[in-house]
């Protein structure tokens, strides 16, 4: 067994610290619905990370990156989604209302997050050329199923703990103002990750 885990981590550790869109939505979703906007987040970022092990395990992910009209058509559509995301994130700041919090509020739902994960082109990239770094000389496919394993745990002990950090910072605040700053300024910073991706 030829995975490289003590290589992998550090590697993995400023992706997954960095605030993207899946820290951007689980904050969003942690201020809206409490633990359970957070789990939804979580489980379709979760899913999302699994997918890319299992489509650059089978290969698909390499023939997806040779082709570059496919590879630009889901950069598009990446894109795309992650600008309407944003704009909904911003248009629910604008009215927002005085929160309730783990019981107010819509939350990032399953599918949003995994869509948000699985069209990123950057964790397309991210799989193909940094993870089969640490996958072993064979990449066998449960190799990167152990590598999204850890990345999965590394994401959700510190996407829970931001988003503790964030509701206990809340409390006794103005929620209406918190959440329009949260989402307003999420939204925006998807939008911004949404045209750096597409022009990078």
């Amino acid at each position: 067994m030829d995975i490289n885990l003590p290589g992998f981590i550090p590697a993995l550790l400023p992706v997954v610290l960095s605030p993207g869109a899946s820290f951007t939505l689980a904050m969003n979703s942690a201020l809206s619905g409490g633990r359970r906007g957070l789990a939804s987040t979580l489980t379709g970022t979760a899913l999302g990370i699994y997918t890319h092990a299992l489509l650059i395990g089978l290969g698909i992910t390499s023939l997806l990156v040779a082709s570059p009209w496919l590879f630009g058509l889901l950069k598009i559509a990446g894109t795309l989604y992650l600008l309407w995301l944003g704009g909904q994130l911003i248009w629910s700041g604008i009215n927002a209302e005085t929160l309730t919090f783990g019981r107010s509020g819509p939350v990032v739902s399953v599918k949003a997050a995994y869509l948000a994960n699985v069209l990123n082109p950057k964790a397309i990239l991210f799989y193909l050329t940094v993870v089969s770094q640490f996958a072993g000389k064979q990449g066998e496919f449960s190799h990167y199923l152990i590598l999204a394993s850890v990345h999965i745990v590394i994401m959700v002990l510190w996407l829970t703990l931001a988003s503790r950090v964030l509701l206990r910072s809340a409390v006794n605040r103005d929620t209406r103002l918190l959440k329009k700053i949260i989402d307003v300024g999420g939204g925006l910073a998807l939008v911004l990750f949404a045209l750096f991706s597409a022009f990078s």
